[in-house]
């Protein structure tokens, strides 16, 4: 067993930034590398990637990222966690393999975690009474059956336990936990057992700091004026140890900031009750966290309680809900604001005379000096703004009636108020609205499934 453990985040979500995770290997010895891409609309994204192009569904962009730390994987330095897979881990994991082939590597070996896609097992477990209802209107989701574009298990930690036991290096997952990311290593390397529950709170709390990336160390910090050296922020590291305790800490020359207060903000984020944080793994309970700053961008956190796991899987589905369009207009001085609210009223009218299908219409008349400098210095009058962003956005069921309204943006031009511009990416188009399925179901109903490629 190892005294300790470093585990560096490297993506809070996919399009984060593309330096972050090469810094984190590049930049000081860690030994886990933990990259989380997935938020729940970004399934169905590369659900439709996959629909188009069957070798698509995954971040791809994540495949960059493994050729640009290879040699420190291949040389037992750090290894990889990442949820990167989405709706395809094999076509990421093939990927991988390819450029490692081409790099000379041999043995690498990479781990598939898979099995959270129940999109085609819909009707079976339908049939076998696993309704998944609505976790909100408690609905079936029968009723949303024909619509859904993505349907996933958010497994936990186990499974990426058992691909580090079989000497995975790199392992690509499809829909897990973004904490069990971080609590998969510590299982492994400490030797923990799942049904200690303060143990599996502990790395839960871990993972939950890490999974945003530099939300805990400075980024979209409240007191951000205090962080240093933002243009070059360090993403947080977990040194953990076999207690159960962790220190969050960064690379001593990379900007940004760790301290109580970026890792409490951290720990508010996107959590219900406090005291019941559920995971597939554990329920952590937050109000057991205990932190203390213990030198210079380093917070140690201890004391944290859990109790046994539940029953459930929660499954993560998304379905087409319509279709929505929007699109914007700037009107200059004077009047302007007077000239798009009136410009706001006059396309509303004009779409109801066309007896559009819309469900809801909203206008709203966004800021000001957009195309004119501010004067230097801080005093300058706000009350009288010399140009106001007209934004017009409506949903609805056809996306035909959405592009119609599309067409009445531009000729707004010149048969509306006056001193109008910004109508310059042309006529908007109708997209698809997509709407979130939360609902549980119970573990033995599905099983994760882990396999382990080489080069």
């Amino acid at each position: 067993m190892k005294d300790s453990i470093r585990i560096a985040s490297g993506q809070g979500f996919w399009g984060d930034l593309p330096t972050a995770p090469v810094n984190q290997v590049k930049q000081g010895n860690v030994d886990y590398l933990m990259m989380d891409y997935l938020a729940e609309v970004t399934m169905s994204i590369m659900q439709k990637q996959k629909l188009r192009n069957p070798d698509f569904g995954y971040a791809r962009d994540f495949v960059g990222v493994i050729e640009a730390i290879l040699p420190e994987i291949a040389a037992g330095k750090v290894r990889v966690m990442s949820n990167a897979g989405g709706v395809n881990p094999v076509a990421c994991k093939d990927a991988i393999l390819e450029i490692a082939k081409k790099a000379g590597y041999k043995d690498l070996k990479v781990a598939v975690v898979d099995g959270d896609n129940i999109l085609d097992d819909l009707d079976q477990l339908i049939a076998d009474g696993h309704l998944l209802e609505n976790m909100e209107t408690g609905k079936a989701i029968s009723t949303v059956k024909e619509h859904l574009l993505s349907a996933n298990i958010y497994y936990g930690a186990e499974p990426m336990v058992e691909a580090l036991d079989a000497g995975a290096q790199i392992v690509v997952t499809g829909r897990v936990t973004d904490t069990g990311l971080c609590l998969a290593p510590m299982v492994h390397e400490f030797g923990w057992d799942f049904d200690d529950a303060d143990k599996m709170a502990s790395g839960t709390v871990a993972g939950h700091i890490l999974e945003c990336g530099a939300q805990s160390s400075g980024g979209n910090f409240t007191d951000w004026e205090t962080v240093p050296d933002m243009e070059h922020i360090g993403f947080p590291i977990v040194e953990a140890y076999p207690d159960g305790t962790f220190v969050v800490t960064k690379h001593e020359k990379a900007g940004g900031l760790v301290s109580t207060m970026t890792v409490k903000e951290q720990l508010l984020y996107e959590i219900g009750d406090p005291a019941e944080y559920i995971t597939p793994d554990c329920v952590a309970d937050f109000t057991s966290i205990n932190l203390e700053q213990e030198g210079e961008n380093r917070v140690r956190v201890w004391g944290i309680k859990g109790t046994p796991k539940t029953p459930f899987y929660k499954v993560s589905a998304s379905y087409l809900d319509g279709y929505k369009i929007s699109g914007t207009l700037v009107y200059a001085w004077p009047d302007a604001l007077k000239k798009a609210v009136r410009a706001g009223e006059i396309l509303k009218t004009r779409a109801e005379d066309l007896n559009l299908q819309i469900d809801a219409y909203n206008a709203e008349y966004v800021g000001y000096n957009g195309c004119t400098e501010l004067p230097a210095g801080p005093d300058f009058d706000r009350d009288t703004p010399d140009e106001v962003q007209l934004r017009v956005a409506l949903s609805g069921p056809s996306r035909d009636d959405l592009n119609r309204f599309g067409m009445e943006l531009a000729p707004l031009i010149l048969t509306g108020p006056s001193a109008v511009t910004g109508f310059a990416g042309g006529r908007p188009k109708a997209g698809e609205v997509v709407a979130y399925w939360p609902a549980l179901i119970r573990k033995t109903a599905v099983k994760p499934r882990m396999t382990i490629f080489s080069t």
